[in-house]
């Protein structure tokens, strides 16, 4: 049985039962496996009627959504291939998809969206015509049952180093992987018997997103789609989630959030919180002290279960991807009680690759591969290598590319790795990021950024730089919560270096830095919506002050 056979499926099982919701004014909107049935069949009959056939494209512009999901669900029913976009990137970055993969369609959820790439773009539908009543045969046939290779979605990669390429995934890629995070999320609840509760606030155009979304139709789960990023606190406890997927950027601002209201607080709350950290760091590495774990069993009775249920009450774990997560971050969520499971994985391989198995958790690594997925070291590059049924096909009329990453029949991925005896995963760096000083040392930027931010709470982000250099330096933003580089003073970032230089060979050390005068955002074109950083951008943007520090004398 394929992926979309299992999901119909399953919602034709629990036709009474919610199984979808977004949030609306402070409830939760939700429809039953018969109403997303109904939705999807209405769907169908548009689709059917615009003349789609099986392997035609058609674009989705839109946020989160029921609609969203009910067609996409019946475009891949139809055969129809689905290219999501992302819906706060600007219209010259959809265009460029649009032009690339050439849909008969693009369906849009809001008619502002779909003005924006009017000229050369094909058809734009608004959602409202498609699920608006209108008089058409509604189809609630099975849907088309597709072989393991034909194609289901193209999904494109977030273009944080370049153009962003078209990864086709099929059939196959999609049924074996929600095998495995459906085996492995039941490792995670046990043999819970009432319905799961699920948060989604990933736009679905990315390929983790679009995983979780088709793992909980396919499973006893209800998922709620947060409608409001900047209500995701509120949104999250009106679902309740037992998980949810997160980028490391978001669990670094709740860490944050945390830590500074009880800074705030002082008194004995601030003091119980720090002797509690030093007595959980103390007990992890086996030099437990009577003090510290007096006082880490005493937060965990009147603190840690307050701090918890803000965050989410019935939160089993959080479950985090997209780049990797300082371990100190992960060690912050651990102590308070909620485990973090990661994730590594790219959009080629259907997201994932290796996941953290429950009670089995190292901070810092990523988790052992997936059963059925091998991995691998390429010799002199430390290039993670990837094969399995997991690995996409190829990109979207892309030959030459789809061929050097699927050389010897191995996803070349392109980031750099290594796994400990127990096979163990840990993500050192990507191979595009290495900075090679005119010394002709490498480096890898990726553990110094995050070293020097977690050591920095006043900076939001780190980037380092230093590719055809004589010295490394950085560029520092300042932390949302300040809003701006005032709260992060120059002789606190030297201070810092200055500790972290200590411990570093010449060649590592940072010698100067710039403090910028607001973060990196999607708003500004300097991340991806998923968090991660736009390194060409960013150089090419902050070209000016780059050159400056390069001309001062490295202290």
């Amino acid at each position: 049985m394929t992926f979309l056979e299992s999901i119909f499926a399953r919602l034709g099982r629990v036709a009474d039962e919610p199984v979808l919701g977004e949030v609306r004014d402070g409830q939760i909107v939700s429809v039953t496996g018969a109403d997303l049935l109904a939705m999807i069949a209405e769907a169908r009959g548009f689709a059917v009627a615009r003349g789609l056939k099986p392997g035609d494209r058609c674009a989705l512009l839109a946020p989160n959504s029921i609609r969203w999901v009910a067609l996409d669900l019946a475009l891949m029913a139809e055969g129809v291939i689905v290219v999501p976009l992302d819906p706060r990137q600007v219209a010259k970055d959809w265009m460029a998809v649009i032009s690339d993969s050439t849909p008969s369609l693009v369906c849009s959820a809001d008619p502002a969206l779909g003005a924006e790439i009017q000229g050369g773009a094909p058809a734009i539908v608004p959602f409202d015509e498609i699920f608006g009543g209108a008089q058409r045969p509604l189809i609630t046939s099975p849907p088309r049952h597709h072989g393991d290779h034909d194609a289901a979605t193209i999904v494109y990669t977030s273009g944080t180093s370049g153009e962003p390429k078209g990864v086709v995934l099929n059939a196959g890629n999609i049924t074996f992987m929600l095998g495995c995070t459906n085996a492995r999320l039941n490792q995670l609840m046990g043999a819970q018997v009432e319905q799961e509760s699920v948060f989604q606030y990933a736009p679905f155009c990315f390929a983790a997103a679009r995983i979780l979304l088709l793992t909980s139709l396919s499973r006893h789960t209800m998922l709620t789609l947060s409608t409001d990023l900047a209500k995701l606190a509120d949104e999250l406890k009106l679902a309740s989630p037992h998980y949810f997927v997160n980028v490391p950027m978001f669990l670094e601002r709740v860490r944050r959030r945390v830590e500074e209201s009880i800074q705030k607080r002082g008194g004995f709350a601030a003091k119980l919180f720090e002797m509690a950290r030093a007595g959980y760091d103390r007990q992890r590495d086996g030099q437990a002290r009577l003090g510290g774990l007096l006082c880490l069993a005493l937060a965990r009775k009147i603190m840690f279960p307050a701090i918890r249920a803000n965050i989410g009450p019935n939160l089993k774990a959080l479950i985090c991807g997209s780049a990797p997560l300082a371990a100190d971050t992960q060690l912050f969520f651990m102590m308070i009680g909620i485990p973090v499971l990661q994730v590594y994985g790219l959009t080629e391989t259907t997201a994932i690759c290796t996941m953290d198995e429950p009670g089995k958790v190292e901070p810092g690594y990523v988790g052992r591969a997936v059963p059925g997925i091998e991995m691998m070291v390429a010799d002199g590059t430390a290039e993670i290598l990837v094969r399995g049924p997991n690995v996409f096909p190829g990109y979207w009329q892309r030959p030459a590319e789809t061929a050097k990453a699927l050389e010897g029949g191995w996803f070349h991925t392109g980031d750099q790795g290594e796994a400990d005896a127990s096979g163990n995963w840990r993500i050192t760096g990507r191979l595009k990021n290495l900075i090679i000083l005119n010394s002709g040392h490498n480096v890898a930027p990726e553990p110094l950024e995050q070293a020097l931010a977690a050591s920095l709470p006043e900076a939001q982000q780190v980037v380092l730089l230093g590719n055809q250099r004589s010295f490394l330096a950085a560029l520092v933003t300042p932390s949302g919560a300040n809003g701006s580089s005032n709260g992060t003073s120059a002789a606190k970032i030297q201070s810092t270096l200055d500790a972290l230089n200590a411990g570093l060979p010449h060649y590592k050390q940072i010698r100067a830095f710039h403090v910028l005068p607001e973060p990196f955002s999607v708003e500004n074109g300097l991340l991806t919506t998923m968090g991660k950083l736009k390194r060409d951008a960013i150089s090419a943007r902050y070209a000016a002050e780059i050159e400056k520090l390069y001309q001062k004398k490295p202290a």
